[in-house]
């Protein structure tokens, strides 16, 4: 039983203030002044600030509360009520200045706003608690969980990418982000590229640099090579080599096909429902809000693009149920799962 008065307060919140010298971080956590920070770099500090709060006051799963339902759910409109486990939600204003990240339910942080669910394979934790959870993983789960970590990914980049940020330019952040070693460098195939059909692409790039997320690379080097500002994709957990493997899935989620040729929009709508397959029933669910926010998209434009996997024979049928929100939808028919590492050359075709 839980001691009355004994559930700790886990909320941070940084504030990005304008400066002379450049962008001033203000915690109220903190006591000491922080020297200002670049501005291209402004956002990945707040998010480096919020995660050492979070590693530094890190508590049970169990000891661990809805702190949004504490403050009254004011950071929301009126929903059904709290439910779900207790997550990690990343919200930021409008304006990008401030950001808080807290312990929060599921179903408030789907209904925040701006808000997107930090995973612990991005937060990042120390050497040896991350050596231990990852062996732990592997023992419960014996096989491999690329989906898992690519839906984890994409729910970070969802906060950390602006809204207006294109699906292909969503699609390149994911492979940079799971490919990244320990200083944010990434180098992509050109194959890869090719495959993705973003080769000589580079106003994609440059999304991704206004958005101050990484330095734009020189297309006409032989071997792309990539800078990121992010700093939260720095520390992740697992290793690299685990990534890489799902950054290879990413590319072909399996057991979703779709056609080299497919718009990079229809493509990210259907990695987003790659990774939130269930293993246990042929028919699969999402919620529509988590769908939309994890693309990009409004609900609207969703709807449009999930009625194109049906033409194209990538799913069998979908439905929304506008009471529970939620997406359900069959595959169209189980494709044997790729025994090699897939090479680049083109998307998979179907039929």
């Amino acid at each position: 039983m839980r001691l009355a008065g004994a559930a700790a307060r886990r909320v941070w919140t940084v504030e990005l203030r304008p400066h002379p010298g450049g962008p001033a971080l203000v915690c109220i956590r903190c006591t000491a002044r922080t020297p200002p920070v670049q501005a291209a770099s402004a956002r990945s500090a707040a998010l480096t600030h919020l995660a050492c709060h979070a590693r530094a006051d890190a508590l049970p799963a169990h000891l661990r509360t809805c702190q949004c339902r504490a403050q009254g759910c004011l950071w929301h409109p009126r929903h059904r009520g709290c439910a779900g486990p207790v997550l990690l939600a990343l919200t930021r204003d409008a304006s990008g200045r401030v950001w808080r990240l807290a312990d929060t339910c599921a179903a408030c942080a789907a209904a925040t706003d701006n808000t997107a669910v930090v995973p612990d394979t991005v937060l990042g934790r120390p050497q040896l608690s991350a050596s231990l959870s990852a062996a732990g993983r592997r023992a419960r789960r014996p096989v491999a969980d690329e989906d898992v970590r690519v839906r984890e990914m994409l729910t970070y980049l969802a906060s950390a990418l602006p809204r207006s940020t294109s699906p292909g330019a969503r699609l390149l952040a994911l492979q940079c982000a799971l490919r990244a070693n320990t200083r944010g460098c990434v180098r992509l195939p050109s194959g890869l590229l090719r495959g993705m059909r973003l080769h000589g692409r580079a106003e994609v790039w440059e999304e991704l640099a206004h958005g101050s997320w990484l330095r734009p690379p020189d297309l006409r080097a032989a071997r792309v090579e990539v800078q990121l500002l992010d700093a939260a994709v720095r520390d992740q957990a697992p290793g690299r080599a685990a990534r890489r493997r799902a950054a290879h899935w990413a590319f072909q989620p399996w057991p979703m096909a779709v056609r080299g040729a497919t718009p990079p929009a229809v493509r990210l709508v259907a990695l987003a429902l790659a990774a939130h397959l269930s293993p246990s029933s042929a028919h699969h669910t999402v919620d529509m809000d988590v769908l939309a926010r994890l693309c990009g998209h409004s609900p609207h434009q969703t709807v449009e693009l999930l009625d194109r996997l049906v033409v194209t024979r990538a799913l069998a049928s979908w439905h929304h149920d506008r009471d529970t929100d939620e997406v359900a939808w069959q595959l169209a028919s189980q494709h044997p799962r790729p025994t090699a590492p897939c090479k680049y050359r083109t998307m998979p075709r179907i039929g």
